[in-house]
């Protein structure tokens, strides 16, 4: 089985395992114990926030332990809006293209009478810095804009949205659940207020992720019941879950260089060879985005079926976000950049990690031109443009 959905969730790296089994078997102890147990359980919590902390250069005191990137999104946005309004300030930009776990918790705060500005990001899937500036008000209290898209792989100008941010005093909050593990990010020099992190996109365990909030962000608590976690997140710690996540990172940090060097050929010789099917086209920036990330569209096809028979021929892809995967509308991250309804229908979502090899890609290669080619014989979309009687698109 070829693996390509690797932005949908990773494989656990063995090193990982090897380093939080100890914490579900012999040191289990509960982290808020004062027993001698508990307390070596305590000691491994904190060395990983400090190794957590080390990577992404914010201080120990400053990373707090979730559940994922959706419970770090909802905390830093909630937090921030609560902040906000106690000054009077209701107003939100954000991007069309962020994940749902940014939008719907937006949507949410909307319906308690909070404006959202959501900005438009183009062909390329990139925000413009002068819509960020003109759609700031006197009233913002939260721009929260995603680091890389989990979709099309665009990266963001991240350091200089912050700085615009930090210069009207204004909290930013970046998704870099994508980026991190991936992409160099140094909360400082980025000026970042907070941002979330999920272990699983890097080769950690599910159910661990982190919210990165700088000291002077007063945090609201989603989980009460404890003083866990600085008393921010009330519940026992997931100690093993938080040593896989930091030496997961750790270890991503340090291949990081070698590991892009290398996805970075994978996936520009995919695309490459990809948009070379007739009426296809790339998602995304060619040159700004995630070095694991290609996303393509194909006119005359349905992408549904596409993943069904590429999974038939032993390949594991994706159309978009695994968090959307049951729904039948095509992706608000196609349509934000501009892809008509029945073109964003047929798109498709490759993303490698380290463990993708030569040999996958070339097969992955022989193997989408037959089936799009077996697609679009049997499509009555494909063939009326063919026809003439409908206008290509792409």
């Amino acid at each position: 089985m070829i693996y390509l959905d690797n932005a949908g969730t990773t494989r656990l790296d063995e090193k990982v395992l090897k380093k939080m089994m100890p914490y579900l078997k012999e040191e289990y102890g509960n982290a808020s114990s004062l027993h001698s147990m508990g307390q070596r359980a305590k000691e491994s919590l904190e060395n990983a926030r400090e190794i957590v902390a080390k990577c992404i250069n914010a201080n120990p005191r400053e990373i707090y332990f979730t559940s994922g990137g959706s419970e770090s999104d909802n905390q830093a946005i909630i937090s921030a809006c609560k902040l906000g309004e106690r000054k009077g300030k209701k107003h939100i930009i954000s991007s069309k293209i962020e994940h749902h776990a940014v939008l719907h918790t937006i949507e949410k705060l909307e319906k308690q009478g909070f404006e959202v500005t959501y900005l438009d990001v183009y062909e390329n899937g990139i925000v413009k810095l002068e819509d960020l500036k003109n759609a700031i008000r006197e009233d913002t209290c939260l721009v929260t804009i995603m680091f890389a898209n989990n979709e099309i792989g665009t990266i963001q100008p991240i350091k200089e949205i912050g700085e615009i941010c930090r210069a009207k005093g204004i909290l930013f909050h970046t998704d870099a659940v994508q980026a991190v593990g991936h992409i160099n990010v140094d909360v400082e020099k980025m000026n970042i207020d907070m941002l979330s992190i999920a272990g699983h996109k890097f080769h950690g365990p599910k159910g661990i992720g982190v919210l990165y909030a700088r000291r002077k962000v007063l945090l609201s608590n989603l989980i009460e019941g404890g003083a866990q976690e600085s008393g921010k997140r009330g519940g026992t710690e997931n100690v093993a879950g938080a040593v896989g996540l930091a030496y997961a990172l750790k270890m991503a940090t340090e291949e990081m260089e070698e590991v892009n060097a290398r996805l970075t050929i994978f996936r520009d010789k995919l695309i490459k060879a990809l948009l070379k099917i007739p009426h296809s086209a790339l998602n995304g920036d060619k040159t700004k985005r995630l070095p694991n990330n290609v996303n393509i569209c194909f006119e005359g096809i349905e992408g549904e079926s596409l993943l069904l028979l590429l999974d038939d021929e032993g390949i594991c892809a994706s159309s978009g976000s695994a968090c959307t995967s049951g729904s039948l509308d095509p992706s608000h991250v196609l349509l934000a950049i501009g892809r008509p309804h029945e073109v964003a229908h047929g798109s498709l979502r490759l993303s490698l990690s380290k463990y993708t090899t030569q040999e996958e890609i070339d097969k992955t290669i022989e193997i989408v031109p037959k089936v799009v080619e077996h697609l679009r014989k049997m499509s009555p979309v494909w063939h009326s443009l063919q026809k003439g009687e409908r206008k290509y698109v792409i």
